[in-house]
């Protein structure tokens, strides 16, 4: 049985956490005297309720967690999260439609970046910033931080690090799971700070700094322009966040090794060196084929490139220009880029590096076998021995992944949604993106769909952002039995 009681506990403790947050961008609000000001403290008041409610059912909880209620605690936390954290939204009616709030806000949490709103200018202050905190929360992971606060209720996050830990595989670099999350979490927001400083630098304003910041480091994109980074017209800019999006799409582990000096470590990193090659090929690919293609010089062909090329491999989903109007090969590329995604571990979303990396060894491998059928030929990652365990789990999530999204592409054209708009929208959803193909590109909002399709794409962010199994268990009559 689920421990349910520890289950309220560490929500309703979350929903605090969210209370503060709210109570942040009502500051903001406050700061600028806009009208959304009453909507956060409504917001804050009862989202601080249903906490205490919930804190309530949980006391004298048993203070331990097994793997079973780490994947229920993880799931509910971007759910609960999402419905109170579309209240501004909602109350403020900036956006009177609760399938629309409810988007928008996932779409927060889960740094996917893909909007319903046409005049995101419109919006007061306070809801830019929550905008993009939500997204800054989200990135890391909402549960990555209360690992780090977990010893509070006397209780081990390693549960809940494995259920909400993306990739196949992490390091822990510290015996202890929740000093690990705080020295991530420093990274985090030190890069997010350094960030900032360099964008003010570029003639950028504090405020736009700050968002700009939180939607790159949390690897979203939600920009508090409607022409994203290409309202600014900056090619310091668009290097500057370049470079972040490049750098928040690197395994924070790798990170931390990097700043405690272990350059060999992270230097011989199979992933890490299959995502900067990535990232190398594809802008170098791109960059060619625009510079043919189109008026750009060479250096406006490599920055627009690399720009994208590091928005849609990290899943960010900034853009500088609307790539829907460059050669139709590039669509299909960029369309690969989405795929593929980033390194496990990063706030990015996609397939990840490192599938990618175990799935070409296996296919290698197969090759092999057929010319010496006897050979043992194990999988190596790292100079290291790939369990059986791990390469089923890779190949089972790569099958589901193709699945889910074939099947929702059929249910996306079944709702009257165009061909090339349910591929993209269903890609960028699941793979955390943000822009899509089409209608749905990167140039125009995803308002047009239907209210049934919007909630299909939430549930794909969820699913994506949570790497499938931790979803899908949920829906699985075994994961609820009694033993």
């Amino acid at each position: 049985m689920i421990n349910s009681k520890m289950i309220y506990r560490i929500t309703g403790f979350l929903l605090l956490i969210e209370t503060g947050l709210l109570l942040c961008c009502a500051g903001v609000s406050l700061i600028y005297r806009e009208d959304d000001l009453s909507s956060f403290l409504l917001s804050a008041g009862l989202t601080t309720l249903v906490a205490i409610l919930l804190l309530a059912l949980g006391k004298g909880a048993e203070k331990q967690l097994n793997r079973r209620d780490g994947y229920v605690i993880v799931s509910v936390a971007w759910v609960v999260f999402s419905l109170f954290g579309m209240l501004p939204f909602y109350l403020s009616h900036y956006i009177p439609s609760i399938t629309n709030a409810f988007f928008e806000t996932m779409s927060g949490f889960s740094s996917t970046g893909a909007t319903i709103l046409d005049d995101i200018e419109a919006l007061p202050h306070g809801l830019l910033f929550w905008r993009s905190m939500t997204q800054w929360i989200g990135g890391l992971g909402i549960v990555f931080f209360t690992i780090a606060v977990l010893p509070i209720f006397g209780v081990s996050g390693v549960q809940l690090f494995a259920a909400e830990a993306s990739g196949p595989t992490y390091d822990k670099v510290h015996p202890r799971i929740g000093v690990t999350a705080k020295w991530i979490w420093t990274i985090y927001a030190g890069l997010t700070a350094i960030e900032v400083i360099l964008l003010l630098f570029g003639g950028m304003g504090l405020f736009d700094s700050i968002c700009h910041s939180f939607a790159t480091t949390g690897t979203g994109g939600y920009s508090t322009k409607q022409d994203s980074i290409a309202y600014y017209n900056s090619p310091y800019i668009e290097y500057v966040i370049g470079v972040f999006m490049f750098l928040s799409g690197i395994n924070f582990t790798l990170l931390l090794l990097l700043f405690t000096g272990k350059l060999k470590k992270v230097s011989q990193n199979a992933e890490l060196k299959w995502y900067v090659m990535s990232v190398i090929l594809f802008t170098a690919f791109i960059a060619a084929v625009l510079y043919r293609t189109t008026p750009m010089g060479a250096e406006e062909s490599f920055r627009k490139a690399f720009f994208q090329v590091a928005s849609l491999h990290t899943s960010t989903g900034f853009v500088t220009a609307d790539y829907m109007q460059w050669v139709p090969v590039l669509w299909g590329t960029l369309t690969v880029i989405m795929l593929i995604g980033a390194c496990a571990g990063s706030t990015t979303g996609g397939m990840k590096c490192i599938r990618m990396v175990i799935l070409a060894k296996v296919s290698r491998n197969e090759f092999k076998h057929i010319v010496h059928p006897n050979a043992v030929l194990p999988v190596r990652v790292n100079k290291q021995v790939i369990s059986p365990a791990i390469l089923s789990t890779v190949l089972a999530f790569s099958f589901i992944y193709a699945v889910i999204i074939i099947v929702s592409v059929l249910l996306m054209l079944a709702m009257g949604v165009g061909f090339t708009e349910s591929i993209g929208t269903v890609i960028s959803s699941i793979g955390n993106m943000g822009p899509g193909l089409g209608s749905c590109g990167p140039a125009y909002s995803w308002d047009g769909l239907p209210d049934l399709a919007k909630w299909l794409l939430s549930f794909l962010m969820l699913l994506g952002r949570l790497e499938l199994f931790t979803v899908l268990l949920l829906f699985s009559s075994d994961f609820w039995k009694r033993n």
